[in-house]
């Protein structure tokens, strides 16, 4: 064994101008470049799906309880119920609660001097945790609430704004879709700020501004709401939490949606990227073992005077395949460094500066994100390094059927 660790060193570490150390350095070059975009492609899906459910879950939660609709789509306006004391206080026993705010929906046209847009008027309350939208404010402030009358001010997307020329302070009228024939009840508002997720289904769609508003339009109770929005600490315990909240914490009437069954189109994207990304790995994984193992049939087939030498000298075949798999070793370790070193190095440099550009109304973000999980660094570095090491073990199996007389003849 460390005869053949000493001769495997001795090659790898050749100063020579030798053509075996050209194709080490192509060897390790191909390693270090497949090594470099599996890292970056798993930091660009992770950084992309983080700041894609970032935007959903911030805009609209995790949990959405509300009365059972069949067939309720993400515009369909709620069936109202009691904001009653015993609800919200049973509701606030669930698990891994970050926050629950009570709100409503309702189908408007929003006018200015020139122009007029469908939205969906989204009502909340005081108590509404606007720290999750601060991300998305561009200027202008939140919603401000008063006691006695409901508030007059929105909030509209930079899309909205854009369409139908408005600015903060500017008071555009909405209408208040009725159904059933009835006319329309309008309403002129504040334009108090200006929000931009980059989600078109949300930057062309909702108006935010005071529940009690539409309790009024709609003629509800003072305490009458569409339904409650609940964040959670983790986001990957929402079906979990929706369970438990639908099995033990609310009445049979109501029902409990996750964001993802309210959002699929977004989230089946989101899967898309996962199986983009293990298409990925799978490519370079396998351009890595094709590289290694034409470079090692190569270097066998350089040193064949030394095998039958080292055969006539009465070495096994065993130990010969050993000093080939080491030189293996060694060239996809230092591929892989290399690797981390370039893989890592432009994750970083995208982070600080954004330099790749994206466009926004095709993947919801101005510059590709990036999140670096750490342990998927190390299961590629590990995986590569492994699979390829063990791989190569085949190709070297050649050596067996080399003969020391017709080996030491070999030129």
């Amino acid at each position: 064994m460390r005869l053949s660790f000493f001769l495997a060193k001795r090659i790898a570490f050749n100063k020579g101008s030798s053509f075996s150390k050209f194709i080490i350095n192509i060897a390790v070059a191909a390693t270090a470049i497949s090594v470099s975009v599996m890292i970056l492609a798993t930091s660009l899906v992770n950084g992309f799906k983080q700041t894609v459910q970032g935007k959903v879950f911030n805009f609209w939660g995790n949990i959405h309880i509300t009365r059972y609709q069949p067939n309720a789509g993400p515009l369909t306006e709620e069936i109202p119920f009691s904001n009653r004391k015993s609800l919200f206080d049973s509701l606030s026993k669930a698990p891994d609660l970050k926050s629950i705010s009570p709100y409503a929906t309702k189908s408007a046209l929003l006018k200015s001097d020139k122009e007029t847009e469908g939205i969906i008027f989204k009502g909340v309350t005081k108590d509404y945790d606007w720290d999750q939208l601060k991300p998305f404010l561009k200027s202008g402030h939140f919603v401000q609430f008063n006691d006695t009358a409901y508030s007059p001010q929105i909030l509209i997307s930079e899309s909205m704004a854009n369409e139908l020329q408005l600015k903060v302070n500017d008071r555009p009228i909405i209408y208040f879709v009725q159904g059933g024939g009835l006319t329309p009840r309008a309403r002129r508002l504040t334009v108090a700020g200006i929000y931009k997720t980059s989600i078109e289904e949300y930057d062309k769609t909702y108006v935010i501004g005071d529940l009690d508003l539409i309790r009024k339009m709609n003629n509800w109770e003072p305490n009458d709401i569409g339904g409650y929005e609940i964040m959670l600490k983790d986001y990957k315990q929402m079906d979990t939490v929706a369970w438990y909240i639908n099995d033990n914490l609310i009445p049979e009437e109501l029902f409990p949606r996750t964001i993802r069954d309210i959002y699929p189109n977004i989230f089946d994207w989101l899967g898309l990227q996962d199986r983009n990304e293990l298409i990925t790995i799978i490519i370079m994984t396998i351009v890595a073992i094709i590289n290694m193992t034409t470079a090692i049939l190569i270097l066998i087939l350089e040193r064949t005077n030394m095998i039958g030498i080292l055969k006539s000298l009465g070495m096994r075949n065993w130990s010969i395949q050993n000093i080939f798999i080491y030189q293996a070793a060694y060239i996809v370790f230092l591929g892989v460094l290399i690797g981390d070193f370039f893989g890592l190095g432009l994750a970083f440099l995208q982070q600080q500066t954004g330099l790749f550009k994206l466009p926004e109304d095709t993947y919801y973000m101005s510059a590709a994100a990036i999140s670096i999980n750490w342990i998927d660094i190390v299961l590629i570095n590990v995986g590569t390094f492994l699979i390829c090491t063990i791989i190569l073990a085949i190709p070297s199996r050649i050596i067996r059927s080399i003969t020391p007389v017709k080996a030491i003849q070999f030129k």
